[in-house]
């Protein structure tokens, strides 16, 4: 051994021997915000760990020395906030005068968490090669203190077994304090971190009949990509959008849970308002193991009045900063006619995805679209396009055009055209956008219009099975000496 390796192992003794390890305890309190990265609820090893955020307050059994010595906090999650770290002793007992943290990431993020814990080096063929206490894990070893005192590099080894229940996870805490006497006291540990999110995901099953109604289920997915398990956890889930201004601050294959709560079946979260946003305690203690996607109930399952409809639209609501007088604009229009759902929200519905179900003719329930649904307010509507209609088909052409630019005027009229090749007639909802010029006016139509706005024309046409529909409309629009076009 070298005199540089020497004085090396020789500093990182008079660190950490006298460390002492800062149990990790169950029952943490965490406040977890909404995230919507998709690595976080991705069924694969290849997303970010540093999406999500959470704050986590718990509480360790610390064994303190009288004086200025080190501890130790293991079972960290990988990416903190190092920067927004704080140990605090309640009681008094004794005060942080620095701390650094180690990172539980690459080929030895598994032993970093068991910094600080006694444990048993193993070779290759079982045999001990060393027993103490884990001072530090890294690419050139093992350091590991024994009870004489003595302390031992070990370069080459095939396992690592520990005494603990559990073995810990993630990054490790260092701290130096000064203790004003020895004993064991608690102290309280908190942390923002990321690897850990939530979002709403939402049910709607279709019921049969004429009526348009579905079994609304509400709950939340919570993913745990932390590097750390979470066990008997009081959670409290924040529905809105807090501004982070850490660009790189808190931002491998899942398993698909459902929590286990500790609580009657009729429980809910309780919601309140926190400043500008939405809270969701959950009642109950849940278990977080990492890599994995739980699922707890948000609301109870009710049924909701619901409307779908056929959507035929044509063009946009932009508005040009001058008559349009050019004859192709606007002209060309689409086939397609999507299927939306409409929901009146019966409470506040954090953002989430809405996945749709149908039953089929053997009441099977299948899956017919989903969308996303942004934070929706009580009473206020949210709706999602499911699809392309399969049997439903629109044509759409212009029949006339002429401008007058001495009269500042300019008539347009189109006819659509609706198809309908299934067994059951439809009502298609036509949606167009007379954007020309902000000044228009309907001059005629086939049809009543069911919605008429400042940017838009709604049209609910009756397209019998089997057959076809036609609307025709008519628009003049009108500008002003100060709008003319220049020619």
């Amino acid at each position: 051994m070298t005199i540089q390796h020497r004085t090396a192992l020789a500093l990182a003794c008079a660190v950490f021997c006298s460390a002492s390890l800062a149990q990790a305890a169950d029952n943490a309190s965490i406040t977890l915000y909404r995230s919507d990265s998709p690595g976080l609820y991705a069924s694969n090893g290849d997303s970010s760990l540093n999406d999500g955020y959470a704050v986590v307050r718990e509480q360790r059994s610390v064994v303190l020395q009288a004086g200025v010595h080190d501890l130790v906090l293991s079972d960290l999650p990988n990416n903190l906030d190092a920067e927004a770290m704080a140990l605090g002793f309640p009681g008094g007992e004794a005060k942080v005068i620095s701390q650094r943290l180690l990172l539980g990431q690459g080929a030895n993020a598994a032993l970093t968490g068991l910094t600080g814990s006694s444990i048993n080096v193993l070779g290759e063929n079982g045999q001990p090669l060393a027993s103490g206490t884990l001072l530090r894990a890294g690419d050139d070893g093992l350091v590991v203190s024994n009870a004489n005192g003595g302390t031992t590099l070990i370069r080459q080894y095939a396992a690592v077994s520990t005494a603990g229940g559990n073995f810990p996870t993630g990054s490790s805490l260092r701290l130096r304090v000064d203790a004003a006497r020895a004993g064991e006291t608690n102290a309280v540990l908190s942390y923002p971190t990321s690897g850990i999110g939530w979002r709403a995901a939402y049910v709607a099953t279709l019921q049969p009949g004429g009526a348009c109604t579905t079994q609304f289920e509400s709950r939340a997915s919570i993913a745990n990509r932390s590097g750390r398990d979470w066990r008997d956890t009081k959670l409290t889930l924040i529905a809105g959008e807090p501004q982070f201004a850490k660009p790189s601050g808190p931002r491998p294959m899942p398993m698909m849970v459902m929590a286990k709560m500790n609580a009657s079946p009729e429980a809910m979260p309780e919601q309140s308002s926190l400043a500008d946003y939405r809270s969701y305690t959950l009642p109950a203690p849940v278990d977080l193991p990492d890599g994995s996607i739980s699922q707890v109930p948000l609301y109870a399952t009710r049924m909701l009045s619901c409307e779908r409809t056929a959507l035929y639209e044509n063009g946009g609501n932009w508005v040009p900063p001058q008559p349009m007088l050019n004859t192709d604009f606007n002209s060309d229009g689409n086939s397609s006619i999507v299927s939306t759902l409409r929901l009146t929200a019966f409470d506040s519905l954090p953002a989430g995805y809405l996945r749709v179900l149908s039953a089929d003719r053997d009441g099977v329930p299948q899956f017919i679209g989903e969308g996303r649904i942004n934070d929706t307010p009580k009473g206020s509507d949210a709706t999602i396009t499911l699809g392309t209609a399969f049997d439903l088909r629109g044509n759409r052409e212009r029949t006339s055009f002429h401008v007058d630019k001495a009269g500042r005027t300019m008539d347009e009229a189109f006819r659509i055209t609706l198809t309908n090749a299934g067994d059951t007639a439809r009502t298609v909802t036509v949606r167009e956008h007379p954007n020309r010029w902000r000044q228009w006016a309907l001059t005629s139509s086939s049809v009543k219009p069911s919605k008429q706005t400042t940017d838009t024309l709604e049209f609910r046409v009756d397209v019998p099975a089997n057959g076809k529909a036609v609307l025709d409309y008519a628009a003049r629009y009108t500008w002003t000496a100060d709008d003319q076009p220049q020619s």
